[in-house]
């Protein structure tokens, strides 16, 4: 079959290579009774490719379901994928049959199949490979024909080596798998979907369809859609309903699409949004500095030591090394309060040296445990904050990063006199 008719028999639009390649091994694998796994982000329309396989197969006649493992609580999805008996856990009244026996014949459908417990993830292995299956309180086997499509959009191997799902169950479910691209990597469907997308909420609001001019198009399509074909009917329907004009300009299309932080890795938020976030991320740069600083100092005292003689040149270093990195008032350029220079007590997880310095010779060596309660050290950035800045609170609140309805609250909290 023809992969044009398959697309305008269950309404895929797209020309893009990788989604042509993934509905061929879908049409390819449909005639068989292979196990397939379909794998891609949220939003990407893998139901749609189950549907296709079911379809298209000889099973088409006879029952399909799909499941979703991530919606169902861990301790009855045992009880809806094989059943149960009266009376196996509380509550169970009567007899129930699960989906592998009611769908016997047809295609079952797992979406999120990682999100399964490992004890179900045994079950369904033996489902997959001998076709039985118990129900929860019974120990009658019973035989099953059910043909497993499933579907993911985590990576399942980070899954296997974190013990999080079983490696025999992986290989027997990706006998065949098919991978569907995300939008962004399809950015010539784009123009394509959001035309149909606004034709058809034109019709369903009895309106005149919105147009984009080539500014918005662009940024149509150079937005990396995490949300993917779900999230791009959602602001098509948005941009139908709420436009103003027939013709939508890129500053226009700005004011629908959602600002966002696509940078994964850990950062420093300085947005007044999540501020507790904001408060912990400002603590784990406190402590980080702090340990890196502890980390040179330690290492600087055991070459003192080894050598009394850089006694005098080690100190100097340390304190204009330091002295570079924070201003006078003991902050660096991001706003985070230094962990303390040579003169100073460092503060680490356990006793740590603190070293004094005078007239280019060590005076004296001493050991203090200082307290490393996120609270009090909370307090003390606060306090710091707020002397800084001469008691104003917005200045204080914008250096901290929190918002200066949280840094009122934290002085009520704390007790502060500003």
């Amino acid at each position: 079959m023809e992969i044009q008719s398959i697309k305008n028999r269950f309404g895929i639009i797209g020309n893009s290579p990788a989604l042509n390649h993934a509905l061929d091994v879908a049409v390819q694998v449909a005639a068989t009774d292979l196990t397939v796994l379909i794998i891609g982000e949220s939003g990407v329309g893998k139901e749609a490719f189950s549907q296709i396989i079911h379809t298209l197969s000889a099973r088409k006649h006879n029952p399909f379901i799909a499941v979703n493992c991530g919606a169902i609580p861990e301790g009855t999805i045992d009880s809806e994928l094989f059943g149960h008996e009266k009376g196996s856990f509380t509550g169970a009244v009567e007899s129930r049959k699960g989906y592998f026996e009611t769908v016997n014949g047809g295609t079952m459908f797992l979406d999120e199949i990682g999100e399964l417990p490992l004890g179900t993830q045994a079950r369904l292995l033996r489902v997959l490979e001998a076709g039985e299956f118990i129900r929860v309180g019974s120990s009658k086997v019973q035989k099953t024909d059910v043909r497993v499509i499933a579907a993911t959009n985590k990576e399942l191997m980070d899954f296997i080596h974190n013990g999080k799902f079983r490696e025999d169950l992986y290989y027997r479910l990706s006998t065949v798998p098919i991978r569907v691209p995300p939008l962004r990597d399809r950015k010539e469907d784009i123009p394509l979907l959001f035309r149909k997308f606004v034709v058809d909420f034109a019709e369903r609001y009895k309106m005149t369809p919105v147009q984009l001019d080539d500014e918005a198009k662009n940024l149509l399509i150079n937005y990396p859609w995490p949300g993917n074909i779900r999230e791009l009917k959602n602001i098509a329907e948005q941009i139908s309903v709420l436009a103003n004009q027939p013709v939508i300009g890129g500053n226009e299309l700005r004011k629908f699409l959602p600002e966002r932080n696509f940078n994964r890795l850990p950062v420093l938020a300085s947005l007044p949004h999540g501020e507790f976030a904001n408060e912990r991320e400002i603590l784990y740069k406190l402590f980080f500095d702090m340990k890196k600083d502890v980390t040179e100092l330690k290492k600087m005292f055991l070459e003192i030591l080894q050598n009394p003689s850089l006694a005098g040149s080690a100190a100097h270093y340390t304190n204009e090394s330091l002295l570079n990195d924070y201003n006078l008032n003991g902050e660096n350029q991001k706003g985070i309060m230094a962990p303390g220079i040579v003169q100073q007590s460092i503060i680490s997880s356990h006793k740590q040296p603190v070293i004094y310095s005078h007239n280019d010779e060590i005076q004296q060596h001493e050991e203090v445990e200082e307290s490393l309660n996120i609270m009090d050290k909370e307090k003390e950035l606060i306090e710091k904050a707020l002397k800084k800045h001469r008691g104003k609170r917005k200045d204080a609140a914008l250096d901290l990063g929190i918002s200066e309805r949280t840094l009122y609250r934290k002085l009520k909290e704390y007790d502060i006199n500003e």
